[in-house]
C-alpha cells in the first residue's frame, strides 16, 4: 500500500535543513491570508492559508520571470532583424553608373553631380529636324569635342571591342566609330549643327 505523505505541518521546515533564512510573509500576505481563513471558517493563524499566500507569492515571481525573460527574447530578435536588413542593405550592389552601350546611366549622372557639382544631361538622341537650337548646340558641342581633336584616343581595345570613348556616340544617337574616318564623319555633322544653331540665333 502506498504511503501517504506527511502533512506539511508534520515535516520539518526544509529551508532550516538547508540552512537558509526562512521567508515571512508581508503584511498584505497576512491579511489576505486571514479574510481567506475567515471565509473557509478557520482559525488564523494556520499553515494552511500562509502556504496558500507564499504560493502565490512565487507564483507571482516566476510568471514575472517568464515575462521578463519573453521581453528580452523579443528584443534580441529585433535586434538581429535589424542587424539582418542592414547588412542586407549594405550588400546590395550599387545601381550601374555606366551604360554598357555608352555613355552614363542616370545614377552615373547622379553620381556625377555629387562629385564634380555638375549637372549633366542625357545626349539628343533626336533626328536633325526635331532638335531645338539648344539641342543642336549641345549635341554640336559633343561631336566637335570629342571627335575632331588632331589626336584621337584609340576608338577600340586589344580584343577588337570599341572603347568607352567610341561608345559615347551611342548615348547621343550615333553610329558608334571604330575607324578615325567615321569619328571624323561624326565631328563634320557636329560642325554642321553648329553652323545651323548660330544661323538660327543671328536671325532670331
Amino acid at each position: 500500500m502506498a504511503r501517504s505523505p506527511r502533512a506539511p505541518w508534520k515535516r520539518p521546515n526544509p529551508r532550516k535543513r538547508a540552512g537558509k533564512a526562512s521567508k515571512h510573509l508581508t503584511p498584505a500576505q497576512k491579511s489576505a491570508a486571514k479574510t481567506r481563513a475567515r471565509r473557509a471558517g478557520r482559525r488564523y493563524p494556520n499553515l494552511v492559508d500562509n502556504m496558500r499566500m507564499a504560493a502565490k507569492k512565487t507564483s507571482k515571481s516566476s510568471k514575472a520571470k517568464t515575462s521578463a525573460k519573453k521581453r528580452s527574447t523579443r528584443k534580441s530578435r529585433k535586434r538581429t532583424a535589424k542587424k539582418t536588413a542592414k547588412s542586407s542593405r549594405k550588400r546590395k550592389s550599387p545601381a550601374r553608373e555606366k551604360d554598357p552601350r555608352g555613355g552614363l546611366t542616370a545614377a552615373g549622372r547622379k553620381a556625377f553631380a555629387r562629385k564634380q557639382g555638375a549637372h549633366l544631361r542625357p545626349g539628343v538622341t533626336k533626328k536633325e529636324s526635331e532638335m531645338t537650337p539648344q539641342e543642336m548646340r549641345r549635341k554640336g558641342s559633343w561631336a566637335v569635342r570629342f571627335y575632331s581633336r588632331a589626336k584621337l584616343p584609340p576608338l577600340v581595345d586589344a580584343q577588337g571591342q570599341p572603347t568607352r570613348h567610341a561608345l559615347s556616340a551611342h548615348a547621343w544617337g550615333e553610329p558608334v566609330p571604330r575607324t578615325v574616318a567615321a569619328a571624323r564623319r561624326i565631328a563634320a555633322k557636329g560642325e554642321r549643327l553648329l553652323a545651323r544653331y548660330r544661323r538660327i540665333k543671328a536671325s532670331a
